[in-house]
């Protein structure tokens, strides 16, 4: 298991370190996180949700993080708390922490003489970095990474493996890349002209800020005139498109196969749900959360939640309601009509 093998903590410190109430022996000591199922000697588990419950009763862990309502749920040593998930997310991060980077530029890689490292970054095997760009302090980028000309890393920014950042793009400190990420790769920008399609050149750049963390082969292109802007704290998942353009903002999070055309806005702490569809040009406001699925058309001035999945049906019964959807404005007409005949006998009665 990640993380066996170092330094333990006890319930007390834990609490101390993240709040909570122990009780229990405040001596317990866990070296790791797991869940209640599979938890052993040493762990720290956590219920968050009422109907695992059964599996409280038989677990192997040390210790658990339970909320005020389940507080004498069990006799294990615990810590209660008020949001056992959050609780648990910044306890793994204390036992888990990601590697530090190893100073130094590997053999095979290309680092241009006009860029700049910083003494204790990491560059790893066969990566490019070109011309004018500079990594900044604590910051790795994997093998097989290629920064374009003029890139910035902040500090202590990790790229996986195969992350490709075209020229002039920008990010910042603490950001988390996974493999297979293309960060300013051309925007579908297209004018047709006498029947053939014309390129429109992609001059703007990506901007993406702090704390910021972006899920393998994720795509995010950069703007045609202005940039494209991923504000701090946002956290995108896997195979997420991002079209040129698009500003993000801060803390919001996306779930993945999310598609978002051309120059849409994304508000603060919003959260899209997985393969919901964007339309270009429309404005998203801020505390807005899309559920999965749905295709968001038009801008949405409110925050609040919002759907619009069909669902699914025995394929017969599927197929009988999508020929009443074909021909829905044709009902919706005749519906019209037969009101205002109503409309007409109930005045010539009166």
């Amino acid at each position: 298991m990640k993380g066996s093998g170092r330094i333990s903590y006890t319930l007390r410190e834990l609490a101390e370190r993240f709040g909570g109430e122990v009780v229990g022996d405040p001596a317990t000591r866990v070296h790791q996180v797991a869940t209640l199922e599979h938890a052993g000697a040493g762990t720290l588990a956590f219920l968050a949700n009422a109907r695992y419950l059964p599996q409280l009763a038989h677990t192997g862990a040390s210790a658990v993080l339970l909320a005020p309502s389940m507080r004498d749920a069990t006799a294990l040593p615990r810590i209660v708390c008020e949001d056992p998930y959050v609780h648990f997310a910044r306890v793994s991060t204390l036992f888990n922490p990601p590697r530090a980077a190893v100073p130094g530029v590997h053999p095979s890689a290309f680092v241009d003489t006009t860029a700049r490292v910083a003494p204790d970054a990491e560059i790893g095997p066969h990566a490019v970095v070109g011309k004018e760009a500079s990594v900044g302090s604590g910051s790795v980028v994997g093998a097989g990474c290629t920064l374009g000309e003029r890139v910035r890393i902040g500090a202590h920014t990790r790229l996986h493996a195969r992350v490709t950042v075209y020229d002039d793009c920008v990010l910042g400190n603490r950001v988390v890349v996974h493999s297979g990420v293309v960060i300013g790769a051309d925007g579908f920008g297209l004018a047709m002209a006498e029947g053939r399609w014309i390129k429109i050149p992609q001059i703007g750049r990506v901007v993406i800020g702090d704390d910021v963390e972006i899920g393998a082969n994720t795509t995010i292109d950069r703007g045609a005139i202005d940039d494209t802007v991923i504000e701090e704290g946002v956290k995108l998942d896997n195979q997420i498109q991002i079209a040129h353009n698009v500003r993000i903002g801060a803390h919001t999070a996306i779930a993945a196969c999310v598609g978002i055309a051309g120059s849409t806005r994304i508000g603060r702490h919003c959260r899209i749900g997985g393969a919901a569809g964007l339309a270009g040009h429309i404005t998203i406001a801020d505390g807005v959360e899309i559920s999965g699925y749905t295709a968001v058309t038009k801008s949405i001035d409110k925050p609040g939640v919002y759907s619009g999945l069909y669902p699914f049906e025995a394929n017969r019964e599927w197929r009988r309601n999508a020929v009443h959807l074909r021909h829905l404005a044709d009902l919706a007409e005749r519906l019209r009509s037969l009101e205002k005949r109503f409309e007409a006998l109930g005045r010539s009665k009166a």
